[in-house]
C-alpha cells in the first residue's frame, strides 16, 4: 500500500508532549491499550492531565510513575478490586490534582468536546457535592419557557486519545468485537489526535457487509496511528479474543501496600525495553491470549 497509518509503539509516544491532555478509552480492566500505556512508563513524559473517566490499571500505573498532574475521572476500578490501589495511594496522598464527576457527566463531557461545544447541559449533579467540589462547573438558565436551571457540563477536550481494538487496518478503519464499545469513540471524535492499538492488523477492511461495517464505530479520518499489538490490553481483557489476567492484577494490587511496591513492579515487568520483554515476562503472548473470558 502506498498510504499507511501504521507506526510504532515508540513513534505514538515520540507525538505526545508534557502536559498535555490525555484521555483513554476502555473501562475498568476491560480493552485498554496498555502496550501504549507501558510505552509512556518508559518515557519521560509528564506533567499529563489524564481523562479516565472510566479507569483501570493504567491510571495507578502513570500515577504511581509520577506521571499524572491533574486526574479527570468518574471511578477507577478493577472490578474484583473495587478500588484501583495505585491510584488510591496517589488519590490520598492530596498531591494529585483531581476533577472527580458522575460517569454520565463525564460522557457528556466528552460528546461537547467531539460536537465541538463548550458545554452540554444536564440535570446530573445538581443538588449534589459535585458543583464544590468542581467550583468551575457552572449553570445555565434556559432561555426557553420553562427557565430551568441546569448544570453546563463543560467540554472534555483532548490532546490526544488512545484506544484499544480488536481490528483494525492500515488506513485507520477499525473494528470492536466486544459486545460493549464503551465510550471510545466519543474520546475518538473528542481529540486533535487519535492513536489506536490493536490486536489483528490487515492491509483493509472489508466494509462492505453491514454485520462488519456496523462494528467500525468511528471514522478513520480520526485515527492518527495504529499500533500492532497483539495480547496488548494485558492484564486488562479483550474479549472475545482473552479474558483479564487477575492473577497478575492481585499481584499487582498487593505491592500497593508494600515500601516501593511500584518500583518492584517495575524491576520484575517493566525493566525491558519493549512490549515483547513485559510479554515474556509475564508468561508470553500465547498464555495471554489463552486466557478465558470472566463469567458474571
Amino acid at each position: 500500500m502506498s498510504f499507511t497509518k501504521e507506526m510504532s509503539a515508540k513513534e505514538v509516544v515520540a507525538q505526545l508532549h508534557d502536559g498535555m491532555t490525555l484521555g483513554i478509552g476502555g473501562w475498568g480492566p476491560r480493552r485498554k491499550p496498555m502496550a501504549l500505556v507501558r510505552e509512556i512508563l518508559r518515557s519521560d513524559l509528564k506533567d499529563l492531565t489524564l481523562a479516565a473517566g472510566y479507569g483501570g490499571p493504567e491510571v495507578g500505573m502513570l500515577c504511581a510513575a509520577g506521571k499524572v498532574k491533574k486526574l479527570i475521572f468518574a471511578f477507577v476500578s478493577l472490578d474484583k478490586i473495587p478500588v484501583e490501589p495505585f491510584f488510591r495511594l496517589a488519590r490520598q496522598s492530596g498531591k494529585l490534582e483531581v476533577s472527580e464527576m458522575d460517569e454520565g457527566m463525564f460522557q457528556l463531557g466528552l460528546r461537547a468536546a467531539a460536537m465541538r461545544l463548550p458545554f452540554l447541559p444536564t440535570r446530573v449533579g445538581l443538588g449534589t457535592d459535585v458543583m464544590k467540589v468542581n467550583p468551575e462547573f457552572k449553570t445555565i438558565t434556559s432561555p426557553y419557557q420553562d427557565g430551568e436551571v441546569l448544570l453546563a457540563m463543560p467540554a472534555i477536550k483532548l490532546d490526544a486519545a488512545l484506544l484499544h481494538v480488536n481490528l483494525a487496518d492500515r488506513l485507520g478503519n477499525t473494528q470492536i468485537h466486544s459486545p460493549d464499545p464503551f465510550f471510545d469513540e466519543h474520546f475518538a471524535r473528542a481529540a486533535d489526535a487519535c492513536y489506536v492499538s490493536c490486536e489483528q492488523l490487515e492491509d483493509r477492511l472489508d466494509k462492505s457487509h453491514s454485520d462488519t461495517a456496523k462494528l467500525n464505530y468511528f471514522e478513520r479520518f480520526l485515527v492518527t496511528g495504529v499500533v500492532h499489538t497483539p495480547a496488548g490490553a494485558h492484564p486488562t481483557l479483550c474479549g472475545p479474543d482473552y479474558g483479564w489476567d487477575m492473577s497478575h492484577l492481585k499481584h499487582y494490587a498487593s505491592l500497593a501496600g508494600e515500601e516501593n511496591g511500584w518500583e518492584t513492579y517495575s524491576k520484575e515487568f517493566l525493566s525491558g525495553n519493549d512490549e515483547a520483554a513485559y510479554q515474556s515476562a509475564v508468561g508470553g503472548a500465547d498464555q495471554i491470549t489463552s486466557l478465558p473470558l470472566p463469567v458474571f
